[in-house]
């Protein structure tokens, strides 16, 4: 360690921790008290194009739960791609949405397959069938707000997932419902919402993330969900807050774009970029902050 650059010791306690974190269980924690749920509220429904995704994508609607009292619904488009994998994901998923307080729901037989652009333009039978499966799904459960991948988060099957949605929306009559676009592996072009969280929620967030044994240990992406949401807030000062403005005072955020799904198009809900953050007087609840 270089004694001279006062930087040195922060960078390297950043090494330390992570670190450490492997020695942190996966899974295996007491489960948090139940968040009582309000009817009124907006029901919310995520759609996970893997198991783990409900975890990544989860700080705004995490937020809707505690403090609207949003009934958060997670409804796992695939199981992955692996065959041998699938049922002991499903088990990891029902485990993670248990700890968190979200409700797992069952599609098609343990998610689909081949979700992705090219099976759209090669298999239209099969991508036909998807998306009526996801129509009877939507129209069944008739959220007031949905949440799915953007156009460019890059995963093959985040993508899928992307053109799964818009299709099935395109086959609803009169459907009305918020979109809420997330992003992890590619960068949303044109976010317009940026959501603080707080540090006991990121912290729950990956301990969640963590009951994704499989995926966790090959890549222990949870250990980096703080960082990514770290840098959020330094990209979302500028994308969403407009450039060269100064950053807000959060630790962490998730960005998001939302727009207003009706008479067959995504239309604008609002003038340039948001800002959510956790309110500190208690007059201001998230839903008035969404509008």
């Amino acid at each position: 360690m270089d004694s001279s650059n006062p930087y040195s010791e922060f960078v390297h306690s950043v090494c330390k921790n992570f670190k450490a974190g492997h020695d942190l269980p996966l899974g295996q924690m007491p489960l948090p008290a139940p968040v009582k749920s309000n009817p009124t509220a907006p029901k919310v429904l995520l759609l996970a194009p893997h198991p783990d995704d409900e975890c990544v994508m989860g700080g705004l609607p995490l937020r809707l739960m505690r403090e609207a009292g949003s009934e958060v619904l997670v409804l796992p488009i695939t199981c992955g791609s692996n065959p041998e994998r699938k049922k002991e994901r499903e088990k990891e998923l029902n485990s993670a949405c248990k700890w968190i307080g979200f409700s797992l729901l069952s599609f098609g037989q343990a998610g689909l397959d081949n979700i992705n652009p090219e099976s759209r333009e090669a298999e239209p039978a099969h991508w036909s069938n998807a998306v009526d499966e996801l129509v009877l799904s939507l129209e069944k459960i008739n959220p007031d707000i949905l949440f799915f991948p953007s156009s460019t988060d890059w995963n093959r099957t985040h993508l899928g997932v992307y053109l799964l949605t818009i299709d099935a929306l395109q086959k609803i009559p009169g459907a009305e419902v918020t979109l809420i676009e997330t992003e992890f592996w590619g960068q949303i072009q044109n976010p317009n919402l940026m959501v603080e969280n707080s540090p006991e929620e990121v912290a729950d967030l990956v301990a969640a993330l963590s009951h994704h044994k499989g995926e966790v240990t090959r890549n222990p992406f949870h250990l980096r969900l703080p960082a990514w949401m770290q840098d959020n807030v330094r990209r979302g000062a500028e994308v969403v807050g407009g450039q060269g403005g100064k950053a807000p005072d959060f630790d962490f955020a998730t960005l998001y774009k939302v727009s207003r799904w009706k008479n067959g198009k995504a239309y604008q809900i609002f003038e340039g970029g948001k800002i959510l953050s956790h309110s500190q007087k208690g007059d201001a609840d998230i839903l008035n902050q969404l509008q």
